[in-house]
């Protein structure tokens, strides 16, 4: 197993990211009959050349080290005969990315960064599945001419990424040290992002603080659920939620991220009881409110033809500029799909649009 694998594990902990469920395994050892307790974490130390413990940590907490084929924490003591497992989300790749001619919309660019509008449908990194036609390799054909630049060096590149199927503004650093501060501003939380989603029902307040863990779901690999704040398990998470526009059935929602966890709107308006509108990941993709009439479920059919993914849209990202120190802000408008959906929804409540 290469250092990078794990790396990629440290990576994914602050990224947002689309998961895929299968685990594939990049390491395997049995413990010597005369194993004495230690760490799962202290005894990968010894078996893994080039890693850190913290690395192995997340391993273990995204649920990737596996004893005797069950995930286990970091604080398990391995025992004799223990089969030990590192086991991640991707399969063994060693090529690198390479340009290709995909368009993009580029909103913002200079020497040190460019702002990118993702539209929903498009990978953000390649992974099992999508080796081929990701952002990344569209931003290498977009700075191909520019020789400094390197896609395949960790150093520079994504700050920070969106689902596959969620659309909206993502910063890309072109240098280390644009990378360096972007990063640092993310890990502080100082950046602002702003999310609008439809999300299921109607809500009795007008805003409000969603804040769990967000983890991996033990039952279901392809989502995140959401902990306690105050356990062990998962990531520190907090979402602040305000309302736009009601529709009855459906709401409009301004997301603000305090954090950017993996699938956090998702799996914190699932876990209040919104799933966020056509997301078939986390339940949104049934009729969840309503009548149960023949038309009105024709009606929802007809919605989830409009926008069929997750009606989620990355509208606002703000950061210091890493090098000039001022403030950037970008505003996305919301995409066609997702007007589209809007509209429907409108003419519904208003009496104007056909079930």
């Amino acid at each position: 197993m290469s250092v990078d694998d794990l790396n990629l594990v440290a990576e994914d902990e602050e990224l947002e990211d689309d998961e895929t469920s299968q685990l594939y395994e990049h390491y395997r050892v049995v413990a010597d009959k005369g194993q004495k307790l230690l760490r799962v974490d202290k005894f990968l130390l010894t078996q893994l050349a080039g890693t850190s413990r913290n690395r192995v940590q997340k391993a273990a907490d995204a649920g990737f080290i596996m004893a005797n084929g069950r995930p286990v924490k970091r604080s398990y003591k391995v025992k004799p005969e223990d089969v030990i497992q590192v086991m991640l989300d991707r399969p063994h790749y060693e090529n690198k990315i390479s340009p290709e001619d995909i368009p993009l919309n580029v909103v913002y660019e200079d020497e040190d960064l460019m702002v990118i509008n993702k539209p929903a449908g498009m990978v953000v990194h390649p992974g099992f599945g999508n080796w081929n036609g990701t952002m990344l390799n569209a931003i290498a054909w977009h700075l191909k001419d520019m020789p400094q630049y390197d896609i395949n060096d960790p150093e520079i590149g994504l700050v920070h990424r969106i689902d596959k199927d969620t659309s909206g503004l993502l910063v890309v650093a072109k240098t280390a040290s644009a990378k360096t501060s972007l990063g640092l501003q993310f890990f502080n939380k100082t950046t602002k992002r702003e999310y609008n989603a439809l999300v299921w029902g109607n809500f009795t307040e007008d805003e409000g603080r969603i804040e769990g863990n967000i983890g991996r779901d033990p039952k279901d690999r392809m989502r995140m659920a959401v902990f306690p704040p105050d356990s062990e398990v998962g990531k520190h998470a907090v979402t602040h939620f305000y309302v736009l526009e009601r529709f009855g059935y459906t709401t409009l929602v301004k997301c603000v991220l305090e954090t950017g966890r993996t699938h956090q709107i998702r799996a914190h308006m699932r876990h209040i009881g919104h799933p966020l509108f056509c997301d078939e990941r986390y339940g949104g993709d049934q009729v969840l409110k309503g009548s149960n009439t023949a038309k009105y479920r024709q009606f929802i059919d007809n919605c989830f033809k409009l926008c069929p993914r997750q009606a989620l849209h990355a509208k606002t990202l703000g950061f210091v500029h890493p090098r000039t120190g001022k403030e950037m802000m970008f505003n996305s408008p919301l995409p066609d799909d997702m007007v589209a959906l809007l509209d429907k929804w409108k003419g519904l409540v208003g009496g104007t649009g056909s079930l």
